[in-house]
């Protein structure tokens, strides 16, 4: 984004929209890593290039439970059963 950063958005989302789920990808970040994120709220901290598998399970996550993705994880240890 070349007028704001990740961090920068997700700061004025949650002015807006405390409650408000939230999920950066990014391709590298000297500001921004995935402690600093998990402290500012931020649900789930992903590296690109990204997997779509990983991204659905990250956005699976974050919507079925509601805290950060601890991933990457196996489809398998993250769903049982699948």
């Amino acid at each position: 984004m070349p007028q704001m950063t990740g961090e920068a958005l997700a700061r004025a989302l949650r002015q807006i929209r405390p409650e408000i789920p939230i999920i950066i990808c990014t391709g590298f970040s000297h500001a921004l890593t995935a402690e600093k994120a998990a402290a500012l709220g931020i649900h789930a901290y992903l590296m690109k290039p990204l997997v779509s598998r990983e991204l659905g399970l990250a956005i699976r996550q974050v919507l079925d439970h509601g805290h950060a993705y601890e991933g990457p994880l196996s489809p398998q240890a993250q769903f049982p059963g699948i």
